[in-house]
């Protein structure tokens, strides 16, 4: 289920593997290669979202709604028949063979056992350990890439990858397409996953799933300060803290999963009590 290419996405880090794992010379924007000379340092949301430059933006702006579009379409497109699925986050700038990347390695495996799909930003570091383990146990390994100012690429354990331009449409996918969110220690792009879930399921904009912090040490400080400082201030109720689970075991975090999913499973036997 091994299939190379595209653009990378994580957190904020560059891909450090050998140059010789991508063709030299050879750029991804997008879904477009480019190969030679040219420099095209910025991105499409950078250009979406930049204020500066001369008002000729008024014009263009409207035709970028298209490209948008068609980025929603081709992802809704792929991921339509997906199984039940996972996203897993974490650091693009974990090493094979750590701790962190064993323990994504394990998760993706156990994941996908457990019959679910394994969706990540398909970059390297935790994100290709989580694609590799789902791979290595014969399940889905899906990668959704994002167009970055510096070179990255779908990693090699991805069997169904998309490359996006905007951060926002690739955002939709991961909340429209997974039952749990799953963040392993990572960096910037791991704690705006994070929080976007949590704000999603705090207000009711989707239906309530597990999110779960991989790694105490890592994550304990950061819950302390939601429980001991946000809650207190009145920033949040005190059921907001209950959305988050914490842990340090692979096991749980899949028991988390199917536990969350027995009441919509028994739902769709005997349906709900509306429909009764």
């Amino acid at each position: 289920m091994r299939t190379p290419g595209g653009s990378g996405a994580g957190d904020d880090a560059r891909d450090t593997r050998p140059a010789a794992a991508t063709p030299a010379g050879v750029r991804f924007r997008g879904p477009v290669q480019l190969r030679g000379d040219r420099r095209d340092a910025s991105t499409t949301d950078q250009r979406l979202l930049d204020s500066r430059g001369p008002s000729d933006w008024v014009h263009t702006d409207p035709w970028r709604v298209l490209r948008i579009q068609a980025e929603f379409v081709e992802g809704f497109g792929a991921l339509a028949g997906v199984p039940r699925a996972v996203s897993v986050f974490g650091s693009a700038r974990t090493a094979a063979g750590t701790p962190e990347y064993e323990h994504g390695r394990e998760l993706g495996r156990r994941l996908a056992e457990a019959g679910y799909a394994v969706i990540t930003g398909g970059g390297p570091g935790v994100m290709e350990a989580a694609n590799r383990g789902a791979s290595e146990a014969g399940g889905y390994s899906i990668g959704l890439g994002i167009e970055l100012p510096f070179e990255q690429r779908l990693n090699e354990w991805v069997g169904l990858g998309i490359n996006f331009r905007y951060f926002f449409a690739r955002k939709t996918m991961f909340v429209k397409y997974s039952q749990a969110f799953v963040c392993l220690p990572g960096g910037f792009g791991t704690l705006d996953e994070l929080f976007e879930a949590l704000t999603l399921v705090q207000t009711r904009k989707i239906t309530r799933f597990p999110i779960v912090l991989f790694g105490t040490e890592y994550w304990g400080g950061l819950v302390e300060w939601i429980r001991s400082t946000v809650g207190p201030a009145g920033m949040i109720s005190a059921a907001d803290v209950d959305l988050l689970h914490v842990t340090d075991s692979v096991a749980e975090v899949v028991a988390i999963v199917e536990r969350s999913q027995q009441g919509i499973d028994e739902s769709e036997l005997v349906g709900t009590e509306d429909s009764w």
